[in-house]
């Protein structure tokens, strides 16, 4: 079976996300089930430099106003399409914003262009090969299930997986009549989203099935709560709804192998993981003492409930924590944090920025991680920690809540804990939880216990790579 994803980002090549690790990990995961899968993706500066060796396969004269071609190229074991439109994507900046910050004007017309090209892909374009279903990813890709409608491949099986409904990929009425669809596309059934344009919307409403990236943000989209607006049809569509959580690319997160860690180690040898945990506390000028070492991994921002850590980081040093945080995001958020680390030198660290190699060392030298976000459709940085024997403490909400074994005293009778949930999600909740979770620290033998059961935990990607298998098996046979 030949399959199409079509996705803005995909590691190794570009990352700032979640989507990006899905995007690379699934096609490796899926070639075991005998499915190939092809991953059409930006030609954005840092994709187009690190592909070595690439081959013309397509050309485009207008792409929505631009010249464009197709690239095939192989790397890291993945199959890649690159749309190398120069117009869209040869930019300063990321994927969605320019070096300042901001979202590029015309977003709506550069992923536009992607989605038009995965349905031309699967119109026949490329010499020799044709998908038997097109996966598209969130918003920006989300379009291809909308121009597959609308011109004459609704044959064709399309999904679109959701993993993030606060992102929409909302814009004006007026740049419909230069999307190049027909004006029925323009209705309650297709693209018209109260007023607007919604790329995620249409594709919602079009697509044949739909995936989110946990069973629970599955049934939590279908509520005012989490459904962003859309609650409405995703009820509507609720037939079609699948929730398949996430898996890690076991083979580059494990800490038996892993490069970019002082020490490796297994479950078996988790003394091992004292000479990472001295390589945090020196990279965040942290001391060394036997209070435990709390590492944040993420985006700070309110959805990763950044605020709930400031207001309770007083209170985690009072008790005799320590805190290092990774990641960038809101300045406001950014500031509190910096602060509470310069009231409290030796205790909380900051590293403001994306690094990739420093996450690893988090993961394997940090004795737990805090995930507080108000929602999390799936998230990874807790299956990287169970995976690292950084024991996760996260928000009881979305893909969070369906990976993590909270430790309370059945799970910790049971000898089945995982880690530790928290609920309600706010710093009182949060403090509650870790009251447990500093209890549970003062007693070595249970806490080896929570981190030698999480890393049993298995969270590849084999068997969501088998549920996505028997979902595209499905939609073939309807066809």
């Amino acid at each position: 079976m030949n399959i199409l994803s079509v996705a803005s980002e995909v590691f190794p090549l570009i990352k700032t996300g979640g989507l990006a690790d899905v995007a690379g990990a699934l096609p490796i995961a899926l070639a075991g089930h005998g499915m190939h899968m092809r991953t059409l993706v930006p030609g954005y500066p840092a994709v187009m430099q690190r592909l070595a060796e690439v081959e013309v396969v397509a050309t485009f004269e207008d792409l929505l106003g631009e010249p464009a071609r197709i690239l095939a190229a192989m790397h890291e074991g993945l199959d890649i399409l690159v749309l190398d439109a120069p117009g869209f994507f040869d930019r300063t900046g990321g994927p969605y914003t320019d070096a300042t910050g901001k979202d590029f004007v015309d977003n709506w017309r550069r992923f536009a262009a992607l989605s038009l090209a995965g349905a031309e892909i699967a119109r026949g374009l490329l010499p020799g090969w044709r998908p038997d279903i097109v996966h598209a990813h969130d918003w920006q890709a989300a379009m291809t299930a909308v121009y597959m409608r609308y011109t004459g491949l609704q044959h064709i099986p399309t999904i679109v997986t959701v993993h993030n409904l606060a992102f929409q990929g909302q814009f004006g009425a007026e740049i419909f009549a230069e999307l190049r669809l027909p004006p029925e596309a323009y209705s309650v059934d297709g693209l018209e989203y109260y007023g607007d344009v919604g790329f995620l919307k249409g594709g919602l409403r079009t697509a044949w099935s739909i995936t989110t990236v946990s069973p629970t943000y599955a049934h939590e989209i279908m509520t005012p709560e989490y459904g962003m607006g859309l609650e409405g049809l995703i009820n509507a569509r609720a037939s079609d709804l699948a929730g398949i959580v996430n898996g890690i690319d076991t083979a580059v997160w494990n800490p038996e192998t892993d490069a970019h860690i002082a020490r490796p180690y297994a479950a078996g040898s988790l003394k091992q993981r004292a000479v990472n945990r001295r390589a945090v506390a020196e990279r965040f000028s942290l001391e060394h003492d036997s209070g435990p070492i709390f590492c944040i991994v993420s985006r700070l921002t309110w959805q990763k409930g950044i605020d709930i850590v400031a207001e309770v980081a007083d209170w985690i040093v009072a008790e005799g924590g320590k805190l290092a945080v990774l990641g960038s995001g809101d300045q406001g958020l950014e500031g509190a944090l910096l602060a509470a680390a310069s009231r409290h030198r030796g205790r909380i660290g900051i590293v403001i920025g994306y690094n990739e190699p420093l996450s690893h060392l988090m993961q394997a030298g940090a004795d737990a991680i805090l995930i507080p976000s108000r929602f999390e459709p799936c998230g990874l940085t807790q299956l990287y920690g169970l995976r690292y024997g950084c024991v996760p403490i996260v928000a009881r909400t979305g893909g969070l809540a369906d990976t993590v074994i909270d430790a309370n005293e059945a799970a910790l009778s049971a000898r089945v804990a995982t880690g530790f949930q928290f609920t309600p999600i706010n710093a009182e909740g949060l403090r509650q939880a870790l009251r447990r979770v500093f209890k549970a620290w003062r007693e070595p033998k249970i806490w080896a216990r929570i981190q030698n059961q999480g890393m049993k935990s298995d969270v590849s990607w084999e068997n969501s790579a088998a549920r996505y298998a028997d979902l595209y098996s499905s939609l073939i046979s309807r066809v």
